[in-house]
């Protein structure tokens, strides 16, 4: 197998191919599902794949995914109310459009840097 390195002689930790990591280790977003978090503790392994190939190119890029020890995975902290506050606050900020400042519905595009209304102004005046 390609990406299989249970030592780590290879790839430096730990290396194992896609659905084949040992019992007690998880991604990130598998610690999320089951409510904990790495809590600071170090990388132990990783998962490595081969990705898609980006257009114009031959060569697939290699994926990676980070695994966690279980055992040492925290609780993920509760939301208070001055986090909601605060996460209210920055949803607002990327909704509202730093020209006009009308706060839309949607995020605003950071590809623009403002609303579309205000990106199509100048090719409208010219």
């Amino acid at each position: 197998m390609k990406f299989f390195d249970p030592e780590g002689d290879e790839f430096g930790i730990p290396t194992f191919p896609r659905k084949l990591a040992p019992e007690g280790l998880a991604t990130r977003r598998q610690l999320r599902a089951r409510g904990l978090r790495p809590g600071g503790q170090p990388v132990v392994a990783q998962i490595l794949w081969l990705g898609r190939r980006p257009p114009g190119t031959r060569e697939r890029l290699v994926r990676a995914a980070y695994l966690y020890r279980l055992d040492l995975a925290l609780p993920v902290r509760p939301m208070t109310p001055g986090l909601w506050r605060a996460h209210r606050a920055m949803m607002r900020a990327r909704r509202t459009c730093p020209v006009c400042l009308v706060t839309y519905p949607y995020v605003i595009p950071t590809s623009l840097g403002c609303c579309s209304r205000c990106a199509d102004a100048p090719a409208l005046a010219a």
